[in-house]
């Protein structure tokens, strides 16, 4: 009971903060809401400040100025676009995850309770920390053996805090859902219940260091990038070791030139690499932000934070390929014969008309450079469409779509005029060359080894048939009747029916 109250007064807290910035009922949605929220939507904004901004970045300030879970939830909600618009996930994507550190000596301690030894002893030395977010905090060490590490070390008490935060989030989505119906098709509370889990997994360092493990596994053939080394030694469930890699980050191009980095090869790299992870290995990087992503002294492209990750299974990385495909190769009738096959749009709904509203998409970008075209517009404008035929979105996708926005925007940092369709091109033909290819083979294999099968079972059937028919010929000719025709043809489809046989008609 007392808990319930205190959530109650958290979210009223929430919802005055939110309104302060006009983002608990933005005017822009006036239209979009039932009458009476629409009256309280006018009344909370009364005296609001930042009416000048968009109602992504009024939300995203409003959601900064209260804390580390709230600016966790707009990171996470950043990542579906399909929910509340690109422009508004692209907004939220600015959020800055940047918070006062805590102490140095509260993190020493947290390192000392979480692996069980004093930091002296783990470490040579320890700085004070050189980044701070919103769950955790950086330092730089050096262990006994000489290497220098980064060590994540958790804030204290934020899983508790975190938990207490999505609570009232989710009761907030109860009110949404019972007074806002329209709201129902999207599922508040569960897409709530969604993003508390994944941040159940992001505070979890365990599960960070082997995701970055399983990814360097998977782009260990490509030496142009580099996943730092994870120290399981020195980690745990709180704490995070991993080598310590210097480098530049990808958005200070002016430095990029002064070492003679070529920008062009590296955005080329950026997006090869992140198609490759989804594609070949189902397991990708999902938060490959500017941030992120680092140049090393070798030129080489250094990858960080492994807390946000998509995972395709092998028909969603099928689909995803032949899709991509058809519109790099203006095949629109193949990329909706894909989103058919694959169950993402109803059946009772035109492949051609589909294919053709397809087209309306992929026509006006295709070969443009990336400084002509913004994608984040046009997986809107494909977030429409699909609307308009009841597609049904799987969540992985929206997450691989997402990210795919985000890669866009750093290789368009890096080169202006990068061809984003000719980048991606040989890294899907690829993979529908020798996935895609061999898949539809064996499917067509397996079609005809069923029909061979059925031809050979009603084989007998077939034979008996044929000797009669050669029965009656010898008795001085015959004459097909509708049942010895019928026979005849089930024999040959393989099909047994279960009638009472009627001895054919004969004619001396």
């Amino acid at each position: 009971m007392i808990r319930s109250v205190l959530d109650t007064l958290r979210l009223i807290r929430a919802a005055a903060i939110l309104a302060r910035h006009d983002a608990l009922v933005p005017a822009e949605f006036d239209e979009m809401v039932p009458p009476g929220v629409r009256l309280f939507g006018r009344i909370s904004r009364i005296g609001a400040k930042d009416r000048h901004l968009r109602p992504g970045q009024r939300l995203a300030r409003a959601l900064a100025g209260q804390g580390p879970a709230y600016i966790k939830f707009g990171q996470l909600l950043a990542t579906r676009p399909d929910i509340i618009g690109f422009e508004m996930a692209e907004d939220l994507g600015e959020l800055q995850d940047r918070l006062p550190p805590f102490p140095t000596d509260v993190a020493r301690e947290e390192v000392e309770r979480s692996l069980r030894r004093p930091v002296d002893e783990l470490f040579t030395s320890f700085s004070d920390p050189v980044a701070a977010a919103s769950i955790a905090q950086v330092h730089k060490a050096v262990l006994p053996t000489g290497e220098a590490v980064a060590v994540k070390v958790l804030r204290p008490g934020i899983e508790q805090k975190a938990r207490r935060e999505f609570r009232v989030f989710r009761l907030g989505a109860k009110l949404v859902e019972r007074f806002v119906p329209a709201s129902r098709r999207m599922r508040p509370v569960a897409f709530i219940d969604t993003i508390a889990q994944s941040a159940e997994v992001e505070l979890d360092l365990r599960i960070e260091a082997g995701s970055a493990s399983e990814l360097a596994d998977n782009l260990k053939d490509t030496p142009k990038i580099r996943v730092p080394e994870i120290f399981w030694h020195q980690s745990s469930r709180r704490v995070l070791t991993t080598e310590w890699i210097d480098g530049t980050p990808v958005w200070q191009t002016a430095v990029l030139d002064r070492q003679g980095v070529d920008r062009t090869a590296l955005a080329v790299l950026t997006m090869r690499s992140f198609l490759t992870q989804a594609l070949e290995h189902g397991f990708f990087h999902a938060d490959m932000h500017q941030g992120n992503l680092f140049v090393d002294a070798e030129g080489r492209l250094v990858l960080l934070d492994f807390g946000i990750m998509g995972r395709l299974d092998e028909e969603a990385r099928r689909v995803f390929a032949e899709i991509i495909y058809g519109f790099i190769r203006r095949d629109y009738l193949a990329a909706s014969r894909a989103h058919f096959d694959a169950g993402y749009v109803p059946a009772h709904h035109s492949v051609e008309a589909f294919a053709t509203a397809l087209r309306s998409v992929g026509e006006p970008i295709f070969g443009r450079s990336a400084d002509a075209m913004d994608m984040s517009k046009v997986l809107q404008q494909l977030f429409d469409v699909t609307e308009v035929f009841e597609m049904r979105l799987r969540t992985e996708l929206i997450l691989l779509q997402r990210t795919m926005v985000v890669v866009e925007g750093v290789a368009r940092v890096l080169d202006p005029q990068i061809d984003l369709w000719g980048t991606a091109e040989p890294v899907v033909r690829s993979y529908v060359t020798r996935r895609v290819g061999p898949r539809a083979f064996l499917k067509a294999a397996g079609v005809n080894a069923r029909a061979a099968r059925e031809l050979f079972e009603a084989f007998p059937e077939f034979a008996l048939a044929a000797e009669r028919a050669a029965e009656q010929l010898a008795n001085g000719g015959l004459k097909l009747s509708d049942d010895t025709v019928d026979r005849l043809a089930d024999a040959l489809r393989g099909r047994k029916r279960k009638r009472k046989e009627t001895p054919p008609e004969t004619h001396p």
